[in-house]
């Protein structure tokens, strides 16, 4: 965790959430899944005006209620439906929200079957929490088994009123129609995830952020069995608190697997909205009290907005600079502005021409030690690069009170180097984890066994945080390495499959099937990790090349 003293702003506590539900009510149409949705009150202190999905908060009727179906007994997964029990409150009040909103009824007799028309006619529809009275009194119950979970999100910290919401899908039940309370709810509203999402961005149905991202997640599912299948099966369910930042004249949120989320977790824990996610390359973007970026103005496929120059240290106890990025005059001239008079040293994670040509000219205005590990004898002879200071694994590099370790990690490059800031947990990557791609491996000098190794490695270590050469910071450090790790064997899987579909292939006729998921104009780069599967698989035994052709096949 970075050190409070490190962060840019002391804490500020958000506001406390409340636990709630809702719950998605599905039907099976000639189009596809149709969800029921409804317009909350113009008047309402939360979301007014906007569409939704019949829910609000739990009440102690709802842990009552649950409790009582709670107690161990041969009937208890039944009368859950495999659920999780702590999830039985929330189910109740989407139960209960969804009769007193839309007067849909979710329960059944002591014989599991649905109740009647007559029994839910002559139920009150109050406000009150009486509903699992009422139906206690005429021997029936919610239906718990009937309502899956499928989201569970957690309102945002900058908001003032926040709620702990778990989201279920239920089939709606055959012969009942919706009809709106007329107090909190109206115009109830049968529509397909599409054509929502089509209408809110023509502006013409107006939905909060949390709809929008549930309505993407239903999208994808043909059928209200298969939205049912995938709840019951799912070994864990989304869970999302998402963060705001400011993109132009915007406010934007994101969630958790976005590109920009690391980054305003690390900026803004509390949730607080201060930090602007625009890329532009005239001003350094401080991380924290002891990191800043300033980015490269070299964008392009292979840079995304361009390379990030990282600075560490500050005006008293000196500076070091990592990555100076290109033989760039405007930008070598921003980073020797930042850093005044006191550059301690230039550090290059790796020789390739986005990232270590402007070590020369910042030497020549600052006289600072250029530092990193020299290229090997299979590294393109054109962009030789010898420090002034070879790193070895393990070195540790101090600035103030702030320490750099080296950690050697081969495969994008050979002699490619991580730095860990050990007392705040934030490794700067170069090019070995980026954000929102992934990296090339060129053979010879790359590796894609050293690759994953280096991974290997970096899952052991203790940092929370990644700083890349490319792209905002990343969070969750150990679910990024794993997630990496999981695509690279994935993609190895691709290539046999390409393999076995056409064998005695070249790497060109090969590339078009284990990349189909990329955009054919970055298939030059990809032939190039193609290489670097096809060599690992042929260490493992697994393929073979028949080196006068160059055709590759499995190995039998």
């Amino acid at each position: 965790m970075v050190r409070p003293a490190k962060r840019l702003r002391e804490w500020q506590e958000p506001a406390a959430t409340r636990p709630a539900a809702t719950i998605l009510l599905l039907r099976d149409s000639a189009a596809g899944i149709e969800v029921l949705m409804t317009r909350r009150s113009m008047t309402a202190s939360f979301a007014p005006g906007a569409f939704v999905f019949p829910g609000g908060t739990v009440d102690e009727t709802d842990r009552q209620t649950a409790a009582a179906l709670s107690v161990p007994s041969s009937q208890a997964s039944a009368r859950h439906g495999g659920q999780d029990p702590e999830l039985a409150p929330f189910a109740c009040a989407a139960i209960r929200e969804a009769f007193e909103e839309l007067g849909i009824l979710l329960a059944e007799g002591a014989d599991r079957s649905p109740v009647g028309d007559a029994l839910r006619a002559s139920l009150d529809r109050s406000h009150d929490g009486r509903l699992f009275e009422q139906l206690a009194a005429s021997a029936a119950e919610p239906s718990l088994s009937a309502v899956h979970a499928i989201a569970h999100w957690i309102t945002d910290r900058d908001l003032p009123k926040r709620f702990d919401t778990w989201f279920f899908v239920a089939r709606m039940p055959e012969g009942q129609q919706a009809h709106a309370d007329g107090r909190e709810q109206f115009e109830p509203v049968w529509v397909s995830p599409s054509d929502a999402l089509a209408r809110h961005e023509r502006g013409d149905f107006n939905i909060i952020f949390p709809t929008i991202r549930t309505l993407r997640m239903l999208r994808d599912f043909r059928s209200v069995a298969q939205v049912i299948d995938h709840c019951r099966s799912r070994s864990q369910v989304w869970t999302s608190c998402p963060r705001a930042g400011l993109l132009g004249d915007r406010l934007e949120r994101f969630t958790e697997d976005e590109t920009a989320f690391g980054e305003l977790e690390l900026v803004a824990p509390d949730g607080r909205i201060a930090h602007r996610l625009d890329w532009q390359h005239e001003h350094a973007v401080p991380l924290t009290r002891n990191l800043q970026r300033l980015t490269a103005p070299n964008p392009g496929r292979m840079t995304g907005p361009g390379t990030n120059t990282y600075i560490v240290g500050d005006n008293e106890s000196g500076y070091l600079v990592i990555d100076p990025g290109p033989d760039d005059f405007a930008h070598i001239s921003r980073v020797r502005a930042m850093v005044g008079d006191a550059l301690r040293a230039i550090i290059c994670t790796h020789a390739h021409q986005d990232h270590s040509p402007g070590a020369a000219p910042l030497k020549s205005l600052t006289g600072a030690t250029i530092m990193g590990r020299p290229t090997g004898p299979y590294f393109n002879p054109n962009w030789a690069f010898t420090p002034d200071r070879t790193l070895h694994d393990g070195d540790r590099l101090q600035v103030g009170d702030t320490t750099l370790r080296v950690i050697h990690t081969p495969g994008h490059t050979e002699h490619h180097i991580c730095l860990l800031m050990e007392e705040d947990g934030i490794l700067i990557s170069g090019d070995h984890i980026l954000n929102g791609s992934t990296t090339v491996i060129t053979p010879p000098d790359g590796n894609m066994r050293d690759y994953l190794q280096s991974l290997e490695r970096l899952r052991g270590e203790d940092f929370d945080l990644i700083a890349p050469a490319h792209g905002y910071v990343l969070g969750r450090a150990r679910h990024e390495i794993e997630r990496l790790i999981a695509h690279r064997f994935k993609r190895e899987n691709k290539v046999i499959d390409a393999l076995l579909a056409r064998p005695h292939a070249t790497v060109d006729e090969l590339v078009d099937l284990a990349y189909d998921d990329t955009p054919r104009v970055m298939h030059d780069a990809a032939k190039r990790s193609l290489l670097a599967h096809l060599l690992k698989l042929r260490e493992d035994g697994r393929a073979e090349c028949d080196e006068g052709s160059g055709r590759w096949f499995i190995r039998r």
